[in-house]
């Protein structure tokens, strides 16, 4: 019993690594291709475990190259996890939101990344009679807000630019229509660290963000502060932009452990 036990464990372990051979990517591999990069697993050990992984739906083979890549089980638990992470984020987010509202009298807020636009997640309402109003679950436009370009501007380029749709609506007389116009915002937003809404969306309404990173050090969410127009000022204070930064900063960093 002992001895099928080790046997039993040893397969785990085995099927465990050639599971994650195939990330981050899941680029196509073989079973020659699988046993060189994880350590020389001999191939018929390696087709024996695939075709286990195959019919539990954790692997896909490719008819036309007998290739294999993660499968639908691979992603069910893939979406399971980047639910929590989701949830998880708004926890840990949600008293430096706090904390920055605080800080900076404005309100204050989170936007989690969806690739087409970003969902408003958690807001802190500013302590002042005007201020901009927020409902959870909002979408914002990717080519507008300035959460998704915070988020559009540390992604792969290639990445970023696949996001970006060819036809960019037009919201006020502000608003980037042109992937080049848009493109060339995203490479400042990477040198200054934050990115801005100056009236795009809304010409009473100015934004500033800055992303927050994963344990991957990927971009999935943004902090905000918005402001009305009239107020716009207080988004170029260098002390604001200081306590957005210190604010993702911190979250990021929680997202390490």
């Amino acid at each position: 019993m002992q001895h099928k036990g080790g046997n039993t464990h040893q397969s785990l372990e085995r099927a465990l690594d050639i599971l994650t051979a195939f990330t981050p990517d899941n680029v196509e591999l073989g079973a020659t291709e699988i046993s060189e990069k994880i350590g020389g697993l001999h191939r018929s050990t390696v087709t024996r475990i695939l075709q286990v992984l195959t019919r539990r739906g954790f692997l896909q083979q490719n008819p036309s190259t007998k290739k294999y890549s993660l499968g639908r089980s691979a992603a069910r638990i893939g979406r399971a996890v980047a639910q929590s992470l989701d949830s998880r984020l708004v926890n840990i987010a949600q008293p430096h939101v706090d904390a920055l509202r605080n800080a900076v009298g404005e309100t204050a807020a989170l936007e989690v990344f969806s690739e087409t636009n970003t969902i408003l997640a958690y807001y802190a309402k500013g302590p002042r009679l005007v201020q901009v109003s927020f409902r959870i679950g909002d979408r914002m436009p990717i080519h507008v807000a300035a959460g998704a370009k915070a988020v559009l501007a540390f992604l792969p380029i290639d990445i970023a630019e696949s996001l970006i749709p060819q036809k960019l609506i037009r919201f006020t007389p502000h608003t980037i229509t042109n992937r080049k116009g848009l493109l060339k915002q995203l490479a400042e937003i990477r040198k200054s660290g934050v990115a801005t809404d100056c009236g795009e969306r809304d010409e009473d309404v100015h934004v500033i963000a800055a992303p927050v990173f994963n344990h991957e050090n990927r971009p999935v969410a943004a902090v905000v502060i918005s402001v009305p127009v009239s107020r716009k000022e207080t988004l170029t204070d260098p002390e604001t932009i200081v306590l957005l930064k210190e604010t993702t900063a911190a979250i990021s960093a929680r997202l390490l452990n």
